[in-house]
Parts: structure tokens; C-alpha cells; sequence
């Protein structure tokens, strides 16, 4: 058998693909944990510190943010960045073809009765989530769909954390001239004017909808991040402090994790009518 369930608390599955190529998903939260083709560093970054226990916050991989983005535009939600990443999603496929092309794919869904009354967001939904694991790209498609008879109002991301070699020589390109709001120094209309480098905590929402680079010199790689049915791209790094108040984040791990999400949130929020749906698409490339 190419894949397996997990025994951890947050179960799960995970496959092996060749000598060292690992590929991971948590059924909390639907939650990608590890994306590293085989004979390459991983891709995806997980903390040393985070508590793994279920309920809690997991701290790296790909957390899904929804039905809200942070405390939400108002700030007064909890939990942060929503209730869909503590939930346990419903795992509705798994397609192994490792042996064949090294392709994984596994699917999950969500919806108003498995996360039960939410005060905060009680509208009827169904959301369904498909990671695609390939020695080529980490494919990962949101899908959110109004089954009610009103309108909903929702933010969304995916918080892709990547590992790199050295956050600090890291240069991403592809957001030059976008507007973003700066959430460390509370500047709401900088423009980005150059590749974007890593020097100091950064937390910024830049309106962009295009294809960003990150290049990593320390691991002599490039990964491309693509997108579509996403509003904003989302760039984070927690820096020296903020990472050694974090007691899920270990206090000199920020060297090795960037940030880089596609996200409909803030002023950019989803509205959609009855019977309608809308994707959140990423693509993470190795290049």
C-alpha cells in the first residue's frame, strides 16, 4: 500500500514516493502538512513547537482560513482565522497512483452539520477541499458553495507556509506596483516598488491576483506560486520577537518559514447568492 492512515491524534493520511518524497494531509482541518518530492528539501513547513493536539491550532502546513481571516474585518472573531481549520473535514477520496507517476490526490468536505452551531457565521454551506500531490506541483483547490436561501458574506485564504533555506536572502518577485496594506505598521495604501526581501516582521495584504516567485538562493530553488478566484496574495513572516512570544513557534525557526497565501479577505471578502459556489485555487511549483 503506497499510503497510509495515521496514528496521530489529528489522523489523517500520508504516502511515501520514492527514496524520500513525502506527502501528508491532517483530516483536521484538511490541513497539508508535507509536500517534499522525492530527492528535493520539503516544501512545506512545519514548527518543531506546534501542540499537534486536536482542538488546537496547527502550526505550519497549509491551514484553511474560513469562514474568516484573522479575528475578521471587524476584530472581534474567534477563533482566529475562523472555525474550518479546528474541524474535523470528512475524508471523501483518496486516488493513489504513486506507483505510476508519483501522483497523490485526496479530497474532504465540510458543511453546516459537522461544525454545528456557529454563532458567529450560522449560515448552511458546504465546502469541499482537494489537495493534488505531484513530483511537479502541490495543487490545492477550496470550493465553497451557498446551500442556503440567503446571501453569504465570507473571507478565505489558504496559509501556505514554505520552508526556505534562509528567509532573510529570500526575494520574491511578481508583486511589483500592487497596493497593500502594511498590518506591522498600520499603512493602508504602500505600493510594493521592486522584488519584496524579508528584513524585519512583514505581515502584508497585497492587492494582487497574479503569479508570484520566491527565490532561495540558500537552497538553490525557485517556488512559483499561481492562483485563481483569489483577490489578494498574503506575505508573512513573524520575525525575532513575534516568533519567541508564539509558544507553537519555536524561537529561531522564523529563518526557515515564509509566508505566501492566496486570499479573499478584509475588503475582499466572498458574497455569494443561493445555489452559487466559488473556487480558491493555489499551485505551488518547483522550479
Amino acid at each position: 500500500m503506497a499510503y497510509e492512515i495515521t496514528d496521530n491524534p489529528l489522523r489523517g493520511v500520508e504516502a511515501k514516493q520514492g527514496t524520500n518524497g513525502h506527502y501528508g494531509v491532517f483530516d483536521q482541518g484538511a490541513q497539508v502538512w508535507s509536500w517534499q518530492p522525492d530527492g528535493a528539501e520539503p516544501v512545506i513547513w512545519m514548527s518543531a513547537k506546534s501542540w499537534f493536539a486536536e482542538g488546537q491550532p496547527i502550526r505550519g502546513g497549509v491551514p484553511i482560513c474560513f469562514p474568516w481571516f484573522g479575528p475578521g474585518r471587524n476584530g472581534d472573531l474567534y477563533p482566529m482565522h475562523g472555525f474550518a481549520r479546528l474541524q474535523n473535514w470528512h475524508m471523501s477520496d483518496v486516488k493513489d497512483t504513486l506507483d505510476r507517476d508519483g501522483r497523490f490526490i485526496v479530497e474532504y468536505t465540510l458543511n453546516e452539520s459537522m461544525t454545528g452551531d456557529q454563532a458567529q457565521w450560522p449560515h448552511p454551506y458546504k465546502a469541499s477541499f482537494q489537495a493534488k500531490f505531484t513530483p511537479e506541483y502541490l495543487g490545492l483547490e477550496l470550493r465553497v458553495e451557498n446551500v442556503g436561501t440567503e446571501e453569504i458574506v465570507f473571507d478565505e485564504a489558504l496559509h501556505t507556509y514554505l520552508h526556505v533555506g534562509d528567509v532573510s536572502r529570500v526575494s520574491i518577485s511578481g508583486l511589483e506596483g500592487a497596493t497593500y496594506l502594511d498590518k506591522v505598521s498600520g499603512a493602508e495604501a504602500e505600493v510594493q516598488s521592486g522584488d519584496l526581501t524579508i528584513t524585519a516582521e512583514t505581515d502584508r495584504v497585497y492587492a494582487s491576483t497574479g503569479e508570484v516567485v520566491i527565490h532561495d538562493p540558500a537552497l538553490g530553488r525557485d517556488l512559483i506560486v499561481s492562483k485563481s478566484g483569489s483577490a489578494q496574495t498574503v506575505v508573512w513572516n513573524p520575525w525575532v520577537d513575534k516568533a519567541a512570544a508564539m509558544p507553537d513557534f519555536g524561537d529561531d525557526e522564523w529563518h526557515q518559514m515564509l509566508c505566501v497565501e492566496a486570499a479573499n479577505a478584509l475588503d475582499e471578502p466572498v458574497v455569494l447568492r443561493p445555489g452559487e459556489a466559488h473556487c480558491l485555487k493555489q499551485r505551488i511549483t518547483l522550479a
